[in-house]
């Protein structure tokens, strides 16, 4: 996801998805920092995503060992001891340096060109040590 990536880059390496819900309409995206994003880092996370968009990446996914995808690509997910053996991990860029490299379900795009602008619309406390981004894509 680029969001993730976006925040991971510019604010905090060590940022993890907790929760998302996504519709071709609007995101709600839950990640873990333990303070409120300052206006310069929204905007910072917003005009990266903006320029992946812009470059329009490809998107590509393949099936790997779990623990392959974990340890030797570094494919950013969540909750490893849940997923079977083999998961599908996404990469979105030039597969050696990629802006995104993670374990998701799907569905996805082909190229990140077709998705449109995004843009923020809220950050907000969700829960302890929890922070929610509302977004839309115009």
């Amino acid at each position: 996801m680029l969001l993730l990536a976006a925040l991971r880059k510019l604010v905090d390496p060590n940022i993890a998805q907790r929760g998302a819900n996504i519709t071709s309409e609007r995101m709600r995206f839950d990640f873990s920092l333990d303070r409120k994003l300052t206006p310069e880092e929204k905007q910072a996370v917003e005009d990266q995503v903006n320029e992946w968009i812009k470059a329009d990446l490809p998107v590509v996914f393949a099936e790997y060992d779990k623990d392959y995808a974990k340890n030797t690509l570094k494919a950013a997910g969540n909750f490893w001891d849940k997923y079977p053996d083999q998961v599908k991990v996404y990469t979105i860029g030039d597969p050696d340096n990629p802006a995104s490299c993670e374990v998701c379900g799907g569905p996805h795009v082909e190229h990140t060109g077709v998705i449109g602008h995004f843009k923020i619309k809220k950050e907000e406390s969700s829960s302890a040590g929890v922070r929610r981004i509302k977004a839309i894509l115009d």
